[in-house]
């Protein structure tokens, strides 16, 4: 299979990177309300055509996106709570929970939004018409395929509040038997998380179409491995390599790499992509079906693990000690885009020993990731400069893994500072680093050039999203308006304007 590139990726544009929890207002994380539409229509002032973002799945522990508890579902705390007070589900009376404006994904904020949709459904179900009652329907027969295991996972999850594999053994094993006595006793709770799913669509649809009519595309992310404690692993256990009490056998990792002398023990179950090529890959076809259904474009994170992938035992306490493992490979691509026709991918293939991985992205015809915060190691070939980059590239200063423009700047020794400015020319500095690696980005052949948007800001390290091989204190960053302020738009819309970038 050569694929040709996607479509959406042919001409020379740019876009931002920012996940809607940091998005500004007053409730426990940004959502899809009025400060997300604000948002595109601030990347139109921009001239920006891509809007990327995290996973829009729940966050699961640390408010972490890659660890979500569904690979399907939406996340909940993205609801707009406005939207549901117009509709008259939702008091006027009942405050939104105000929180510190430059923080998210609190425990006490996501409580206060889980009982606020909660007031929501009741009211959904006193007052809705019959054409919402009849949507609403609709979508969950759609939808049945993974949202009858969302609901009910988050029903015992909510009773039990421990891994599944902690749950009574019926449950736990899902017995049929089981599984009926919990949701005919539990219609209203799985009617509650089915209602949740039903509106983060809703809303996530009609925000895209917003975006769309503003020539604004979505790029999203989906993370090749899914959470242990989670609908996906729970429901089918079979795919996922797990020892008879349902433990994970081996994990997900990564050897020592740029962020991690001990490499990164991530702990998601690894496939059993025997087992899965069997089935002709159907959960992961239904899988990226869905993903594609709300994007535009899809960046499937770590790529390189359909080529290969670091396997750690699940007892080892560090990554060091795992094995490289042949992934699904070529194969694996092909089934898909046979039964699913061309696929709109991004290819993250970052990471150590790439051969495989390059190859097998070459072979598909996706386009892949240049991180110019890798690129100053002193070496003139090095593939992250970019002199080296190929057209069929998206070019980043850094991603969310990476510390922020200003804050990796500051974090540079001398003589490496001096190497920065050897490469971008003279007036290089620190309080405009950030603007000369975008200019740099900008005039490279990449298609396409992304940047965080705490780059466009020129932000330091306190603002950076997330630091790899950190538990606590990531996913939490937002902004708000006034720290923004007139200047970056305009001088980002110069720059694409003058370097052919432009809408």
């Amino acid at each position: 299979m050569t694929a040709p590139p996607a479509k959406p990726l042919h001409r020379r544009s740019s876009g931002i990177l920012l996940h809607p929890t940091s998005l500004p207002g007053s409730a426990s994380c940004g959502d899809l309300g009025a400060a997300a539409r604000h948002w595109v229509d601030w990347l139109q002032s921009a001239a920006q055509s891509w809007w990327q973002v995290l996973p829009l799945t729940p966050p699961g522990p640390g408010f972490s996106p890659y660890q979500s508890l569904s690979a399907f579902a939406g996340s909940p705390w993205l609801i707009d709570l406005g939207a549901l007070r117009e509709r008259g589900w939702l008091r006027d009376d009942e405050p939104v929970p105000l929180v510190d404006g430059q923080s998210c994904g609190t425990p006490e904020g996501v409580a206060a939004r889980q009982r606020l949709l909660m007031q929501a459904w009741q009211g959904f179900q006193r007052a809705a018409t019959e054409p919402e009652r009849s949507d609403l329907e609709a979508f969950v027969a759609r939808e049945r395929n993974w949202l009858e295991d969302y609901a009910l996972f988050m029903v015992l999850d909510a009773r039990h509040g421990q891994p599944w594999t902690r749950w009574p053994e019926r449950l736990a094993r899902r017995d049929p038997s089981a599984l009926a006595e919990v949701a005919a006793a539990a219609q209203d709770e799985r009617g509650f998380w089915c209602f949740t799913q039903w509106l983060f669509e809703r809303q996530w649809q009609a925000l895209r179409a917003y975006a769309r009519e503003r020539g604004i595309g979505v790029i999203g992310d989906l993370p090749i491995f899914v959470a242990h404690h989670s609908a996906d692993v729970w429901a089918q256990p079979s795919w996922f390599a797990l020892d008879p009490s349902g433990e994970p056998e081996v994990i997900a990792g990564v050897p020592p790499d740029y962020f991690s002398p001990q490499g990164q023990r991530w702990g998601n179950p690894l496939y059993r992509w025997d087992r899965m090529a069997e089935d002709g890959y159907g959960w992961w076809k239904r899988r990226l079906q869905r993903t594609l259904e709300q994007f535009d474009v899809v960046r499937i994170d770590h790529f390189r693990g359909f080529a290969s992938y670091w396997e750690v035992p699940a007892q080892a306490p560090t990554a060091i000690d795992g094995r490289w493992r042949p992934g699904p490979g070529l194969a694996f691509f092909q089934t898909l885009q046979a039964q699913l026709g061309p696929l709109p991918l991004i290819a993250e293939d970052l990471g150590a020993d790439l051969g495989e991985a390059m190859a097998l992205r070459e072979a598909c015809g996706y386009p892949g990731m240049r991180v110019l915060q890798f690129g100053f190691d002193g070496h003139a070939d090095n593939p992250h400069l970019p002199h080296n980059y190929e057209p069929h590239t998206m070019a980043y200063p850094g991603t969310h893994d990476n510390d922020t423009a200003v804050g990796w700047w500051q974090s540079l020794e001398p003589s490496a500072q001096a190497l920065v400015r050897r490469y971008l020319g003279p007036g290089v500095d620190g309080e405009g680093i950030h603007w000369s690696l975008i200019r740099a980005l900008s005039l490279s052949v990449a298609r396409t050039v992304i940047v965080p948007f705490q780059d466009v800001l020129g932000l330091d390290g306190r603002h950076r999203m997330n630091t790899p091989g950190l538990a606590e204190g990531c996913w939490r960053w937002r902004f708000d308006w006034p720290m923004v302020g007139p200047e970056p738009a305009a001088r980002l819309a110069e720059i694409v304007r003058a370097h052919g970038r432009a809408p």
